[in-house]
């Protein structure tokens, strides 16, 4: 069935984080992880999408976490799974919802009125497992690949 992003799940914005201690939670940028803090925004299965800069580089992550207000992240699903939201977010086209002229920029609203397409949920289960598995396996490759150059240059 088709429905819009808001309606199947809710779209957090992240926050200053300066006001935090040192800890054991990561902080996440656009362009990942920036530091650890000793509270957290959100607690589990998410997938993060950035609000300034890198807008087409959606990535999964499931534990505690604070984001900083460049980055999205989901939340509150109902009738998606987190993984694949994941998934489905590796799907869409984000710089063509681009906001704006210079740095590539979303905002809150543009995301939860794309619209997708959600098969049952256990569709989703089967999708999102043979995608997370073909994403281990690439990575497998990628540091295989990665230790057999490091070898080739000596």
């Amino acid at each position: 069935m088709t429905y819009k992003i808001k309606d199947v799940l809710s779209i957090g914005n992240g926050r200053d984080y300066k006001h935090l201690n040192n800890g054991g939670i990561p902080v996440f940028g656009t362009g990942g992880y920036m530091t650890s803090v000793d509270e957290c925004l959100y607690d589990g299965e998410t997938t993060f999408i950035g609000r300034k800069g890198s807008i087409n580089k959606p990535f999964y992550y499931n534990g505690k976490f604070w984001t900083v207000d460049t980055l999205f992240y989901t939340h509150s699903f109902n009738g998606i799974t987190p993984k694949f939201t994941y998934c489905l977010f590796q799907t869409i086209n984000w710089l063509k919802y681009n906001e704006a002229s210079g740095v590539p920029s979303l905002s809150k609203d543009t995301i939860e009125k794309i619209k997708i397409n959600i098969p049952k949920l256990e569709e989703q289960n089967k999708i999102a497992k043979l995608m997370f598995a073909l994403d281990e396996r690439i990575a497998t490759q990628n540091k295989i690949i990665d230790k057999l150059q490091s070898l080739i240059k000596g």
